[in-house]
């Protein structure tokens, strides 16, 4: 039976990976026709599309917990892994393969922003022992602003670029027969359509899969449920950012890199927490606390060591953090 479980997980994370990627293909083309343009559509549908895992898992998560209360620990547990995993593992691996520039607007922004929820959840958490529903209201709001400063300046930089005669080229047609169907078929509104919701179902269906794969799997190896959404579900929910980034870095688009792990960061802890304890109380006890004060640390350590880079994160400190990384996951399982 355990092997079973395995199975159902596996093909669980792969409906959420290429579920997400259709997803994403499908609302940007939706976007497109409706006239935004591509830096508003990455910093809103792209990056909700790389971080509909963990929102789905969550979710997925706080509603079975009424049948099945240990399931109500991966709801938070999947959020702060999949920050921690974020930090410490994708951006060390990407910054071993090219060091990574961080702009000033994310210096002065972006990061302080992170900084500042990353610290607010655990405030909520400790004050009343759990992420009530009033919580979750708090963290929305605060979302809902953080994604109106971003488009409003995201607009003005697009004025900027038009009055500067810096038009956005269209994409060329990739090669090969069915990258070539493809892509012609995304300029269709139908194709566009369906793409979304089938993208979308196979989204739902695999947090489906991988909550109770997850919930199933550590009642029969004995072991907390918030280990194997900490470990098992952090990681595979961030798949999308893992691949996203570590490709970004190689074909030298670094600016991708670093902007997927911030903005899928946020997206998780104000969206996914937020809306999760919307559908059921999460409770915040120290194991919880002890997460959360290390993906606050990830945070801080990652903008020290661009800060002490000049504005980039290096080879140094990429090593650093995926040995803080292995140090975590020590504390995890042996100690």
């Amino acid at each position: 039976m355990l092997y079973l479980w395995i199975f159902l997980i596996i093909v669980g994370f792969a409906l959420l990976v290429k579920g997400a990627d259709w997803f994403v293909d499908g609302a940007a083309g939706v976007a497109e026709k409706c006239k935004l343009s591509a830096l508003v559509i990455g910093l809103t549908v792209v990056a909700f599309g790389t971080s509909a895992p963990e929102l789905a898992t969550s979710l997925t998560s706080a509603v079975k917990a009424y049948s099945d209360p240990t399931a109500v620990d991966l709801a938070l547990t999947n959020v702060m892994g999949s920050n921690i995993t974020n930090v410490l593992l994708i951006l060390g691996l990407s910054a071993l393969i090219r060091p990574l520039p961080v702009k000033d607007s994310s210096l002065k922004w972006d990061f302080p922003v992170l900084l500042f929820v990353s610290a607010l959840v655990i405030g909520l958490g400790v004050w009343n022992g759990a992420l009530e529903w009033w919580d979750g209201l708090l963290l929305l709001a605060v979302f809902a602003g953080y994604m109106a400063v971003l488009v409003v300046n995201a607009r003005r930089e697009q004025k900027l670029r038009l009055l500067n005669g810096d038009e956005e080229a269209p994409a060329p047609a990739p090669e090969g027969k069915v990258a070539r169907w493809y892509f012609e078929m995304r300029k269709r509104g139908w194709f566009l359509a369906l793409l979304t919701v089938l993208g979308l179902g196979m989204v739902v269906g695999g947090s489906t899969l991988l909550v109770n794969g997850a919930t199933q799997i550590a009642r029969i190896m004995k072991v907390e449920t918030g280990l194997v959404g900490l470990t098992i579900v952090a990681i595979g929910t961030s798949l999308p950012e893992l691949v996203t980034s570590v490709i970004a870095a190689w074909k030298n688009e670094t600016d991708i890199a670093v902007g997927n792990i911030i903005g899928s960061n946020l997206f998780n802890i104000l969206l996914i927490a937020g809306a999760s304890s919307l559908v059921h109380s999460l409770p915040f006890a120290m194991d919880r606390l002890v997460d959360a004060l290390v993906a606050l640390c990830a945070v801080a350590v990652l903008y020290l060591c661009v800060l002490l880079g000049k504005k980039r994160l290096g080879r140094v400190g990429g090593a650093l953090l995926l040995a803080l990384f292995a140090g975590y996951y020590v504390y995890l399982f042996v100690l």
